[in-house]
């Protein structure tokens, strides 16, 4: 097994902040040796969203941000003719569906000078909606956990079953993605976890009772499976039934921002709220959480808070982009 053990000032390019020279912020950033992820899910074309929103949390509250996790349904569609019917469909009413397209594919230089000064990038699994030809190439290319997808090297896709590091100042993060949406019937297609994932599942978790090691989070798109309603993926089932995690993170099923206990009586699952604007053009509650990661004495003490996204950013529909 093959940990992707590389700091954040490495292999992210200086995540890290340097706080008297952070370009973004109007006061310094609050510098500390705690972890802090902004998380996210179903973001459908909405590239630059996440990035937008980490920028004016660390300019309203002082907090630098480590790195966004994002949990699938990026919408990576560098081509049009490409794109599955429900893409399509939502395209031809919001043009943010192609975001990955307009702004990713090709370097826009004002989208680069921002991602450049930010200094953020962003982790992501698969979800059902992507290209997965296209991911499927970039993922043989890359012998590590993570590979990039974009034209910035900012979004980084997490291969399902293979963890990655974060380290920072001596703190360390260990995540786990499962990408894709699970199928009982085990079909082939690209929006459904695949049987080489599964065996790379099998063989970390193999490893992971051999060294009797827990990781701390997980990311997946789907839901682990439900024997009531039929739907989820054993393979998250299986993974949380013999890990024990602090958090799971998930979106896909289109139901409200919830914490929940998972069945191993240990981990919190949490659901994040799909990034998408409601009637009245606001972003809803629980669409953008933070994490907070600090060791203690004993081990490591997690803080998890949603950012009251229309009490402190205010970002709108139809004027985020220029926010």
């Amino acid at each position: 097994m093959k940990y992707l053990r590389l700091s954040v000032e490495l292999f992210f390019r200086a995540i890290t902040y340097i706080v008297s020279t952070h370009p973004f912020s109007s006061t310094q950033l609050k510098h500390s040796l705690m972890i802090r992820l902004a998380l996210f899910a179903d973001i459908h074309g909405k590239f630059l969203l996440p990035f937008k929103l980490a920028h004016r949390y660390q300019q309203t509250t002082g907090k630098s941000i480590d790195l966004i996790v994002q949990c699938g349904d990026m919408g990576a569609f560098p081509d049009k003719s490409r794109m599955d019917k429900a893409t399509l469909r939502h395209a031809a009413r919001d043009r943010d569906e192609l975001g990955f397209m307009d702004d990713f594919v090709h370097a826009k230089p004002p989208i680069a000078q921002f991602l450049d000064r930010l200094n953020l990038n962003m982790l992501c699994v698969r979800g059902n909606h992507e290209d997965h030809e296209f991911l499927d190439e970039l993922e043989r290319q890359s012998v590590h956990a993570a590979f990039p997808i974009d034209a910035y090297r900012r979004v980084w896709v997490l291969k399902t079953g293979e963890p990655f590091v974060l380290q920072k100042d001596g703190e360390s993060l260990e995540i786990l993605g499962i990408g894709r949406i699970g199928d009982r019937k085990q079909r082939p297609h690209g929006e459904f976890i695949q049987e080489y994932e599964r065996q790379t599942l099998r063989r970390f978790i193999k490893d992971c009772l051999k060294n009797k090691h827990d990781p701390d989070v997980l990311i997946t798109h789907d839901q682990p499976a439900d024997s009531q309603s039929g739907y989820g993926a054993e393979e998250i089932a299986n993974v949380l039934d013999q890990l024990a995690f602090a958090y799971h993170f998930y979106g896909h099923t289109g139901e409200a921002y919830r914490q929940n206990l998972a069945d191993n009586g240990i981990t919190l699952s949490v659901k994040i709220k799909e990034l998408e604007f409601d009637r009245q053009g606001k972003l809803s509650e629980g669409c953008m959480l933070i994490l907070e990661v600090e060791q203690q004495e004993g081990g490591k003490q997690f803080t998890l808070s949603p950012v009251p996204l229309n009490e402190i950013i205010h970002f709108m529909r139809d004027t985020w982009r220029y926010c």
